[in-house]
C-alpha cells in the first residue's frame, strides 16, 4: 500500500474552522452575543458590576444551585471559580447557556397558564433573580382576539427567596412570606413610561430612567421599590401583541445583573410568552369541546311509562380533555322507549362536533320507529359522509313495557349488563358488530327478556378500560360490583337507581380517568296487562262509538268512572279524524299506570296539525278540544302510519 504524505500543519485550521463556525451559532441561538478570543484563549463579556462591600461575588447564573425552580432552601456555593479552562468570562457564558437551556425545558413542560408561569419562577428564583413578579394582561386575548379596552395588567404571580447567613460559606436561600409590595392591578396609560418599555419589547435595566418610572407605575406609585434592588423588567410578547411583564429583582448582597443578563431575561421572556399564547388558546379550544358535548348531552331525562331512568356523565381527565361519549332516552309510539349510548373516537373538539351530528341523527331515526340495526345502518351511512375515519361505537336499545321485552343492536360497544331483581347481574350476549364508519357491514338486532325490577346498564368503555386493566377485566370487576351492591338491599328489593350510578363511578380508580365517561341506567317496571286494554276497530262510521264504548267499559273494570266523559269525547274526536282516512283497521289501546293514555294508530302518515277554527268552518275543533282537555298530546309518525296519542291525569 502506497503511503500519501501529510501535511500536519493543515490539519489544526481545518479541524479549527467548523468549531470557530459552530460556536457563534450557538451562542446566536441561546440569544447571547459573539465574545471576541483573547490572546491566551481567555474572553472579554459585557462589563461586570462590582459585588456589594464586604460580600463575595455571586456569579450571575451560579451552576449547581439545583434544578431550576427546585422547592425547599436551596444550597448556592460562592467559592471562588478555579482558575483555567478558558477563564471566567468563557465560563460564565457556559453557565448562562446551560441556565437557559433547563429554564426553557422546564418553562416548555408546562400546559397551562398556571403551570407555564410557576415554571418561569421556580427556573429564576434564586437561579437567576432573588425574586420575580409575573404580570399578565386581564383578560387575556385568544388568538386573533381584539384585546379590550383599557390595558390592564394584574399580578398573576409572585416568588421570592430571603438570603440569610450571610457570614457562611454557602448562602441559604430560603423561601421570603412577604415579597416586594406591589399593586394587585394596573392600568397601562397610553402614552406612559410603561407603555412605552411594552412596545419596545425588549428587556430593560430597572436603573434607567425610563425603566424607573414604568416599575413605578406598574408596582404602583404608593409602593416603591426597596433601595438597593437591582431590577430588569422584561416584556411579554405573544405572537401577535404584549400579553404581560415580568420584573427579575436582585438584593444588594448580590453580584448585580450584566448587559448579557438582558439577554437571557429576554429568552426567558420569550419562551414564555409564547408558552401562554398556547396555554390560553388550548384552554380555550378545550373548553369551547367541554361547552360542545354538554350542550349536546340532555340536560333532563324523560320519564317514559313503566321505566325510571338515571344517568350520568363523567368528563375525562385534564391530560386527555373531552371526548365524544353520548347518551340518550327517546320516547317513542306505544310506550316504548329507546336507549342510546355511543363514544366517538378521539379527544377534541371535533369528536364532539361529531358526537352532536350523530346523536341528532339518532333522534331523528328513533322519530321514525326504525328497527335498531337499521338505526345504526343510517348512523354508518352518515358517520361516512361526515368524513374518513369518522368512526364510533354505539348500542341502540328499545324496551317495550307492555311485552316486557328488549331489542338491542350493537355497533362495536361494549355489553350492556342486565341486573336482576334477586341480585345476579349477567353481561348480555349481544352481537359485537363493527364501529359505525366503517362501512359495508350489516347489524345484527336480538330480542331478550326485560322482567319487572330488572336493571339495564349501558356504559361507555372510559368505565372499564384504562391503562392499568383491559375492557373485559374492566366488564367483570363491573358485574362483581352491581352484584355486590344488590346485596346490600338484598333479594326483594331493588338498588334505588341514583345511588347505584354513584356506586358504579366509585369503582374507578386514579389511573381510570383516561376518557370520559357516560352511564344510562334503566329500571325496567313494565306494565301489567291488567292495566292494558288493546282493540282493532274497522275504519267505518261507528268506529267512534264503538271506541266509546270499549273506553267506558274498561275504565269502570279500572275504577276510574270520573275521566269517563272527557275520554269518550277525546276518543271521539282522535278516531273520527283516524277513520277519515284510514284504509285499513285503526288500532285503539289504552294504559293504566300513573296516569291514562290513550293511543289511536292509522296507516295514514300524515300527521295532524291544530288549527284555530273559523265560526263558518264544521271541522277543525278536534285536536283544539284535546289541546285544552288532555295532560299532554301528541303524534308520531311511523314506518306504517302514525299513532296519536293523549294522556289524563288520574286521581291520586
Amino acid at each position: 500500500m502506497t503511503e500519501h504524505p501529510t501535511s500536519h500543519e493543515g490539519r489544526q485550521p481545518l479541524a479549527a474552522r467548523p468549531q470557530e463556525r459552530a460556536r457563534p451559532r450557538q451562542e446566536a441561538a441561546a440569544g447571547l452575543p459573539d465574545v471576541p478570543a483573547q490572546p491566551g484563549g481567555a474572553a472579554v463579556s459585557g462589563t461586570e458590576s462590582p459585588a456589594a462591600p464586604g460580600v463575595p461575588p455571586a456569579p450571575a447564573a451560579p451552576l449547581g444551585a439545583g434544578a431550576p425552580g427546585g422547592s425547599g432552601a436551596v444550597a448556592v456555593a460562592v467559592s471562588p471559580q478555579p482558575s483555567g479552562g478558558g477563564g471566567p468570562s468563557v465560563r460564565r457564558e457556559g453557565e448562562r447557556l446551560r441556565f437557559v437551556g433547563a429554564a426553557t425545558r422546564r418553562i416548555a413542560r408546562g400546559i397551562d397558564l398556571d403551570e407555564i408561569v410557576l415554571g418561569l419562577c421556580r427556573a429564576t428564583v434564586p437561579t437567576f433573580s432573588d425574586e420575580i413578579l409575573v404580570y399578565l394582561r386581564d383578560p387575556l386575548p385568544v388568538g386573533d382576539e381584539r384585546p379590550v379596552a383599557p390595558f390592564v395588567l394584574r399580578l398573576r404571580r409572585t416568588d421570592r427567596l430571603r438570603l440569610t447567613d450571610p457570614e457562611s460559606e454557602e448562602l441559604v436561600f430560603v423561601p421570603e412570606p412577604d415579597p416586594t409590595p406591589a399593586a394587585e392591578l394596573c392600568e397601562v396609560r397610553s402614552g406612559g413610561a410603561l407603555a412605552e418599555v411594552l412596545r419596545g419589547v425588549r428587556p430593560v435595566f430597572g436603573d434607567s430612567a425610563a425603566a424607573r418610572e414604568a416599575l413605578t407605575e406598574l408596582l404602583g406609585t404608593d409602593r416603591p421599590l426597596p433601595g438597593g434592588l437591582r431590577a430588569i423588567l422584561a416584556p411579554l410578547r405573544g405572537r401577535r401583541r404584549v400579553i404581560g411583564a415580568a420584573v427579575f429583582l436582585r438584593r444588594p448582597e448580590r453580584a448585580g445583573f450584566e448587559p448579557n443578563d438582558l439577554l437571557v431575561a429576554a429568552q426567558l421572556a420569550t419562551h414564555t410568552a409564547l408558552g401562554i399564547d398556547k396555554a390560553v388558546l388550548y384552554g380555550r379550544e378545550a373548553y369551547i369541546a367541554d361547552e360542545l358535548q354538554r350542550t349536546m348531552l340532555p340536560d333532563s331525562l324523560p320519564q317514559p311509562t313503566g321505566v325510571r331512568l338515571a344517568s350520568r356523565y363523567l368528563p375525562a381527565a385534564e391530560t386527555a380533555r373531552v371526548g365524544g361519549d353520548w347518551y340518550d332516552a327517546i320516547p317513542l309510539p306505544g310506550s316504548r322507549v329507546a336507549l342510546v349510548v355511543g363514544d366517538v373516537m378521539g379527544h377534541s373538539m371535533t369528536s364532539a362536533a361529531i358526537m352532536g351530528q350523530l346523536r341528532t341523527t339518532a333522534q331523528t331515526l328513533a322519530g321514525l320507529d326504525l328497527p335498531p340495526q337499521e338505526v345504526l345502518h343510517h348512523l354508518d351511512e352518515q358517520a361516512q359522509r361526515l368524513g374518513e375515519n369518522r368512526m364510533a361505537t354505539c348500542l341502540y336499545a328499545v324496551y317495550d313495557p307492555v311485552s316486557h321485552r328488549i331489542t338491542v343492536a350493537n355497533a362495536g360497544h361494549p355489553p350492556p349488563i342486565l341486573l336482576h331483581l334477586g341480585g345476579r347481574a349477567e353481561v348480555l350476549r349481544v352481537p359485537p358488530g363493527a364501529p359505525i364508519g366503517v362501512g359495508g357491514v350489516d347489524f345484527e338486532a336480538v330480542e331478550l327478556d326485560a322482567p319487572a325490577g330488572a336493571t339495564l346498564l349501558l356504559y361507555t368503555d372510559g368505565l372499564v378500560e384504562s391503562r392499568l386493566r383491559d375492557v373485559w377485566t374492566g366488564i367483570e370487576q363491573l358485574r362483581e360490583r352491581l352484584e355486590a351492591t344488590a346485596q346490600l338491599t338484598g333479594p326483594d328489593h331493588s338498588p334505588p337507581l341514583e345511588a347505584l350510578c354513584d356506586d358504579v363511578l366509585d369503582m374507578l380508580g386514579p389511573g381510570d380517568r383516561d376518557d370520559d365517561i357516560a352511564l344510562l341506567a334503566a329500571r325496567f317496571d313494565g306494565i301489567a296487562p291488567s292495566d292494558v286494554a288493546y282493540w282493532f276497530l274497522d275504519p267505518e262510521d261507528a268506529a267512534p262509538g264503538r271506541a266509546r264504548r270499549l273506553a267506558r267499559r274498561a275504565l269502570a273494570r279500572w275504577d276510574l268512572e270520573e275521566l269517563t266523559d272527557s275520554v269518550e269525547l277525546l276518543i271521539s274526536e282522535v278516531v273520527t279524524n283516524a277513520v277519515r282516512y284510514a284504509e285499513r283497521p285503526v288500532t285503539l289501546r289504552l294504559l293504566r299506570t300513573d296516569v291514562l293514555r290513550c293511543e289511536v294508530g292509522d296507516d295514514s302518515p300524515q300527521l295532524p296539525r291544530q288549527r284555530r277554527a273559523r265560526d263558518t268552518d264544521e271541522g277543525g275543533r278536534g285536536l283544539f278540544l284535546v289541546n285544552r282537555l288532555a295532560r299532554r298530546w301528541g303524534a308520531t309518525r311511523l314506518s306504517g302510519g302514525k299513532v296519536v296519542w293523549f294522556e289524563l291525569a288520574t286521581r291520586t
